[in-house]
Formats: C-alpha cells, structure tokens, sequence
C-alpha cells in the first residue's frame, strides 16, 4: 500500500543512528566504513552531463509516480513498485547501496538507482562489453520506518540517456521479477477522522490469478456464510436499535450486495473505550479453533481487571483486506481515537493491517496464544515436565535480553529443536511477546498470563462452543452482555462498600486499599507482602539527581539481583524503574520498587503510580466521552454523537437524587424550547 506521510531523510536518520553498516549490491563498490558512502564516493568525477534530462511521460505508468512520502508494506513491494515503473518506462534498476542495523542482517535502508548510474571503473573500461554507464541520478532512497513499513525519503526522477524498452526488458531486474509480477493496488486512505470503510481489490496478475498477500487469505470474492440466514441478524439489529439508538453496525458488502463481513458495537463498549482504551485485546478464537460462527472481538480490561468487550465482528475470511475493513470500521466507531497496545495472535495478514490502520501502536502478540502455539506443535513434549520447566524459566525467568537468547538457544538444543518452523517462527517474532522485551509497553496485565492457563481466556466462555449457530449466538447476546454489566456494577458496589482485610502493617497496603478497587487491591497486596522476600538494599551507581540501586530477592532456596533506578526531579518528582518492568506489565509497582521507596523515607506510594484506570472513586459515566476535541462539528455524521454523549451525561448527573432529576429536567425543557426556537426562523 501507498501512502502520504511526514518523513525525514535517511542520512539524518543515520546522523542520529550511528549502528547502520552499508552494503553495496549489484555491481556497487564495497566499502567497509559503517556510515552512509556517498554517491559521489562510487563514481569517477567527470563533467557534469545533465544537458540531455528527458521529460518522463508519467502518464503511461498506471501508479502514483514515485515521490516522497510513499509508503510500502515491505522493501520486496518497494523494489517491485520502482521495477515496475522502470520497467514501463523502459530503464533497469539496481541497488545502489543498502545498509543494515550493526550486528545484524536486518536491512534498515536503500538506494535503488537507474542501471545507468555511475560510470566504469579504469580496469572495467577496458573490457569488450559496451560502454552503457551515462553518470544518470535517476534514483530513489528507502527507509525502514517501522516493523516492515518504508518509506520513500528521496526521489530523482530525470534521465540523462535515451530509452532502450529492449535492453531494459532483458536486464537482469526486470528479468527477476518477469516470472512472479505484483501489481499496485489503489492506496487506502488512512486519515483517521475521515475513515473510508472499503476493500481494495486484487487484480488479476500476468498468469491471470489473484495477487495473495498472505498464506491464509482468500479470494475477496467469498461471501460470509451465516448459517441461519442474512435476515436473522438484520431483524436482531433493527430491533437492538429500536431501544438502544446509538447501537452501530456496518456491513461490508461487494459490488453485487453480498454480504463479506459485519461488526457491530453497543453504546456501553464505545464509552467504555473513553475509559479503558489504552489496552486492547483482538480474540480470534473461533477463527482459529474452526468454529462453526466466524466471531471475533475486541476486548478491554476495566478497572477490575477483567475483560470487557469492545465490539464483535464476523468475518468471510482472514485476508489483509478484511482486516483493514473490520479496523477501520472499529476505529471509526470509537472517533478515529487508536489504542496505545494492540495484542493479537500470530498472523502475518493482520500484523499488516494493524500497520496500516494504528501504524502509532505498539503491536504485540499474546503470550498465552504464543505458549499454546509451542505446545501444540510440539506434541512429543507436552507432557514433558522438564520441558515445561525449561520454557517457563526462559520467558519468566530472564531480565536482560542477552540472557533470554542464551537460555533460549540452549533450551533449542537441549530439546533438539533448531530445525521446527513454529519455533523458528515465534523466535523471529519474539520482540513481539517475550517479557524481556517488553518492558517499555504498558500492558494493564494482559500479557503475562503463567503457563498453567492451557489457552487464551475466550470472553465467550459458556455462550459459544465449536457447533454454535448464529441464530443460538444471537438469542443469548443481550443476556451475556446484561451479565457482564452486572457483574461489573456488582464488582463495583463491593468495592465501594467493603473494607478490605489489611495482610501486613505497611502504609502502602492501607493507603491503596482506600483507593484501589478490591481486585486490583488483591493483586496490590500480594506485591506488598512479598516485600518481605526482599533485603540488601544497596546503592550501586549514582549520577546527580539518578540512582542505581539492587534489591536481593529470595526465591525458595535462590537469590537474585534486581536493579532499580530511582530518580529524582527539582520538582520533587520521584521517578522508578524496575528491570523485572512490574509497573508496565501490571499498572501498579512492584515488591521491589516498593521497598525502595520505603527504604528512601517515603510512606506513600507516589501519586503518577496510582493510575486512575484502576481507582474506585472515579465517577465514570458510561457515555461516551473522547475530549471535544475529537468532535467536528462540520461534520453532520458527528452531531448525533455529540448531542447524544452530551445528553447521557445530563442524564447519569441526574440520576444521583430527587434534586439532581428535577434541575436536568428543566434543563432538558428549556433546551427543547430553544431548539424550537431555532427551527422556527426562516432559512
């Protein structure tokens, strides 16, 4: 996919990055120097001959003319594009020069320049091969932006030689891609505010089949099939609406009107985004546990830890296309407003599509979907306890990254597993998912399940098996949903009113117990009572107003070091960071952040570590609430929105007492007047 960004230019990308070494491909000098070679530093100086510049006729190219700013899915589809649209005009390509992260082969930028570019080296020139060098500067510059998105940073488009289609179709580029030909696909708009919900379509290829983007996609051609029939979930929107007007639904459908895909979401989930947007789960379950009903959804996690859904869809397919359809449709739902953490199971189409709809969050994949993975691909090891312990000690048990890739090339051999393609896959990915990784990524305890849970927790636990129908699906609905929000009001109630059992005399534990909800408390309180495995505080480093400290930890017959970095700011700010990354797995800090706090005189866990996601004492009205700033009120599609947030939240003031109803009714009556008043002047 193509699109127009802001971006900056490679060479100040590596300026600022000095662990790039260069390699140079195709024909291009090698040069040992791990900063960027200079263009003139491959070529002999000679005159300057640009007097024959030719005016390229773009309008024969059927894509966008390269320019700066495009984006591609992959540096394969980047190449493919400049091939294609050398390849019309009637030049060859090659790499001029491309770099790599140090230490690595992961390729992080390149040069892609016409074949004529340069001229001869002395010892070449004397060689019977004819002269086809002209010095041209026709050229674009790549660069790896994120996961496998680049983008176009440079672009020359003016050739200083003639044409020579024949000679440019026999060149070694054009050649190389002659036999498996990518055709463009239109670019999707991804302005988030504007959100346009359709597919791209794929167009045939030079053999006359369809272009596939990945190994499970489908053709887009497939209809959703819903056993039980298309009126069945018309009838059970139309009547949701009748009580619930701001119930959405949107339904892909293809040119001929067959239903592809729909996704549905009620007025409760989109305001709980407002509250618990930060951290969303995408379930795919039944999709990939072949379930009869090809559900998935969208979960949060609210202030008592426990998921709550933000939106169902059902899909004819597992293709890119369908993907971005069902997030962009997801995303409009909830104001263009992305989540900060986007956790998914391992699918190469769907990781692209998240890069194309929420390119700004971070991507993760579910550890719990990944440990199940291992487990059911290795089936001569599932009931191997010491495989079991091995594993676990590798994903739970290692701080620093170099440990995890040590233990984990050890575990690899030890169990003989360094040629099994699941696990050569899940490593590839492993930034992704392992903890280690991870520390930087607030994820609100979605990520750290333990290996006891045998699969990913399935929201739809008791309402859905494997032979669901849709009709069975849907007469249970309303019932699963009232029971959630029961639940959650009843989990509210109870800690609101009760007072929770104090485990230990620390202030810590009785300061959160009157500000945590009980089930976040719980966890809390584990935390503080197993302070008591940790000793030996012991500053280790100082720099100013930064400390590096190490807090001994007993476990069973064990000790280990964690270090803790404590700072300090003019505004007696305390900032903690813990390598074992408790605050950012969890959302509260963990046992050895705490004893550090206390062992620097503080009797009270600071105020930025007391999130309020998981405060009791926060009125959150379940109206949806995204800041007026996300409202534009030039946009009629917006106004229902608007007035109905505003209105709901008049009303759950009004419920509060007898005086709170009386002044929103006679605010809603002096507001209906107004309004009439309006539509009464002459237009």
């Amino acid at each position: 996919m193509i699109g127009n960004s802001v971006y900056s230019s490679a060479d100040e990308s590596l300026k600022a990055n000095p662990n790039l070494c260069v390699t140079m491909e195709e024909g291009g000098s090698q040069n040992s120097s791990e900063q960027l070679v200079g263009e003139e530093d491959l070529e002999i100086d000679l005159e300057d001959n640009c007097d024959g510049l030719l005016e390229i006729a773009s309008e024969s190219f059927g894509a966008p003319v390269p320019s700066p700013g495009m984006e591609f899915d992959s540096y394969d589809d980047a190449y493919s594009y400049y091939n294609s649209y050398a390849r019309e005009l009637g030049f060859a390509i090659r790499v001029k020069s491309s770099w790599t992260k140090r230490n690595s082969k992961e390729k992080r930028g390149a040069v892609l320049c016409c074949s004529c570019e340069g001229f001869k080296m002395v010892k070449e020139a004397n060689s019977r091969r004819k002269e086809t060098r002209t010095g041209c500067q026709a050229m674009i510059r790549l660069r790896l932006i994120q996961f496998d998105r680049w983008k176009l940073d440079e672009v020359k488009l003016d050739h200083n030689h003639s044409f020579d289609p024949l000679r440019a179709h026999n060149s070694k580029s054009h050649k190389k891609s002659s036999t498996k030909r990518k055709p463009e696909e239109p670019p999707l708009d991804v302005e988030v505010r504007t959100i346009k919900l359709y597919r791209a379509v794929d167009t045939p290829n030079s053999s006359g089949e369809a272009s596939d983007r990945s190994h499970d996609h489908l053709h887009t051609s497939r209809r959703l099939e819903l056993r039980g029939g298309f009126k069945v979930l018309q009838d059970f929107f139309f009547q949701i609406q009748l009580t619930s007007p701001n119930f959405v639904y949107l339904m892909d459908l293809s040119d001929d009107g067959t239903l592809r895909n729909v996704f549905w979401i009620d007025p409760l989930a989109r305001a709980a985004y407002s509250h618990f947007g930060d951290v969303v789960v995408f379930d795919t379950t039944c999709l990939s546990n072949s379930y009869q009903l090809p559900l998935v959804a969208f979960l949060g996690i609210n202030h008592h830890g426990d998921s709550i859904l933000l939106g169902c869809a059902l899909l004819a397919d597992q293709s890119y296309e369908t993907y971005v359809w069902l997030f962009r449709a997801w995303l409009s739902c909830m104001l263009g407003r992305p989540p900060q953490t986007f956790i998914t199971e391992q699918c190469k189409a769907m990781r692209t599509a998240i890069s194309e709809v929420f390119p700004r969050a971070h991507h993760r994949l579910s550890l719990t979907h990944v440990l199940h993975s291992i487990f059911q691909s290795l089936v001569q090891l599932q009931d191997s306890e010491l495989f079991r312990m091995a594993l676990n000690s590798v994903v739970y048990g290692c701080l620093k990254v170099e440990d995890f890739e040590l233990a984990w090339e050890e575990m690899i051999v030890r169990f003989g597993l360094a040629n099994h393609e699941t696990i050569q896959s899940l490593y590839q990915d492993r930034e992704q998912w392992a903890p280690v990784y991870l520390k930087d990524t607030f994820l609100a305890g979605a990520l750290t399940f333990r290996l006891g849970n045998a699969s990913a927790p399935f929201i739809f636990s008791g309402y859905v098996h494997q032979h669901t129908s849709l009709r069975e699906f849907l007469e249970g609905y309303e019932s699963f949903l009232d029971n959630k929000y029961t639940s959650e009001a009843l989990c509210d109630s109870e800690s609101s009113k009760s007072i929770p059992e104090l485990k230990t005399t620390h202030p810590y534990e009785s300061q959160m117990a009157k500000v945590f909800t009980k089930e976040m408390f719980i966890r809390f309180q584990d935390e503080v009572s197993a302070m008591s495995s940790c000793f030996g505080v012991m500053q280790v480093h100082s720099n100013g107003s930064a400390s590096s400290y190490v807090v001994k930890e007993r476990e069973g017959e064990k000790v280990r070091d964690f270090e803790v970095i404590y700072e300090t700011s003019p505004v007696a700010q305390v900032r903690c960071f813990c390598v074992c990354g408790g605050f950012s797995f969890n959302g509260y800090q963990c046992r050895h952040v705490l004893l550090l706090l206390s062992h620097n005189g503080l009797e009270e866990v600071p105020s930025q570590y007391i999130l309020q996601r998981w405060r009791k004492d926060v009125n959150r009205l379940y109206v949806a609430d995204f800041g007026a700033g996300r409202v534009d009120m030039m946009n009629p599609d917006q106004w229902y929105e608007h007035l109905h947030r505003k209105a709901m939240q008049v009303v759950e003031q009004g419920m509060r007492s007898k005086e709170h109803c009386r002044v929103a009714w006679e605010s809603f009556k002096e507001c209906v007047n107004n309004v009439h008043l309006v539509t009464e002047k002459p237009s």
